[in-house]
């Protein structure tokens, strides 16, 4: 994730920040732009760019009265909502103080993935290619999982504690609301770029036939676990379960690489990669990972960057940063994953 510079003082913000803490300028995220941008009010509700004359106003998501949505607006978009926060379909009720809080972690993480998605072009509507547009339900007492475009997230998952119980009831090395969503994600856009395309075939060499019954290999897994040598093929234990969820952990690696190594660029955090194949320090120029770099340049950074943070992490006390090891067979996956997006970027 890039950061960014307040337009009236210069002051390094963040994605989530909604005011500049030196000049207390109003700030918001610009999603046709994917900027953060400064505001000044402008009357009615509108604003507008600091410094920028009579140019187009603006306003905020109609969630920004939430305190769960900074995303800004043309004046004249018909609809209140703003990209990401038009894609929920249900969310809980607001009533309870607990739903507010549990829906603005899964906002953030939602906009961080939406984000991602946005940087590399890919659409959130799979109306031109027969499909279903990409949409949440945020609910109470539910199963987290993807239907035909719905992408599910249970409250439940917003709770620390209750995430925690749920990782290791499934013995999970790894558990987060920005996890679940991007490995969702995964789920949909198997049905954009995979099912009914070209990229089928290639598909099925690398992680299997999803033909197989879904139902069976998943209660297979949850029964006998995963087999003895999922780690020599797999990024995670459930990517062996079926070939569907091999994709969707697959994809959902991808992208945590491709935004920790955002934010590793921006902030020129390069540890000695040389032993791995790297060219040991980031150019003078901050790379765009999500467009311009081959695969073999962004898993020759990510291995030492994760082994880096991984230390760092332990000397603090806290679990790995990343808690997995991608084998040579998994890294074939991911670089399909990558070929894949990039053949789809629009």
């Amino acid at each position: 994730m890039k950061t960014f510079k307040c337009g009236a003082c210069g002051n390094t913000v963040y994605f989530e920040n909604v005011r500049c803490l030196r000049c207390g300028h109003a700030l918001g995220f610009r999603s046709d732009k994917l900027e953060i941008r400064t505001v000044v009010a402008a009357g009615n509700g509108l604003y507008r760019e600091y410094k920028k004359g009579p140019g187009a106003r603006l306003r905020y998501c109609a969630n920004a009265e939430q305190g769960v949505c900074n995303w800004l607006l043309c004046e004249d978009e018909a609809f209140p909502f703003c990209a990401a926060c038009a894609l929920n379909r249900t969310i809980p009720d607001l009533s309870d103080p607990a739903n507010v809080l549990a829906w603005g972690e899964f906002e953030r993480a939602k906009k961080r993935l939406v984000y991602s998605l946005l940087r590399l072009g890919l659409p959130l509507d799979g109306a031109a290619m027969g499909k279903a547009p990409l949409n949440f339900d945020f609910v109470n007492d539910a199963l987290t999982g993807h239907v035909d475009g719905v992408i599910t997230i249970a409250v439940g998952e917003a709770d620390s504690v209750e995430r925690e119980r749920q990782r290791k009831a499934m013995a999970e090395t790894y558990r987060s609301m920005l996890g679940h969503l991007r490995h969702e994600s995964g789920h949909y856009y198997w049905m954009l770029l995979i099912d009914g395309t070209d990229n089928i075939h290639r598909y099925r060499q690398l992680f299997g036939d999803e033909r197989e019954n879904y139902g069976a290999a998943l209660e297979r897994h949850h029964s006998q676990g995963p087999p003895d040598d999922w780690s020599l093929r797999h990024v995670s234990a459930y990517a062996s379960s079926h070939p569907w969820e091999d994709w969707a952990e697959t994809w959902a690696h991808y992208l945590h690489m491709l935004d920790a190594l955002d934010t590793a660029a921006i902030h020129r955090i390069e540890p000695r990669s040389i032993r791995f194949g790297g060219s040991g320090a980031w150019p003078l120029r901050p790379l765009d990972v999500y467009r311009t770099e081959s695969f073999d340049a962004l898993i020759k950074r990510w291995v030492p960057l994760t082994l880096a943070l991984n230390d760092i992490n332990r000397s603090m006390g806290h679990a790995d940063f990343y808690p997995f090891v991608i084998p040579e067979v998994a890294a074939t996956k991911l670089a399909f994953v990558h070929r894949v997006i990039r053949g789809a970027m629009q």
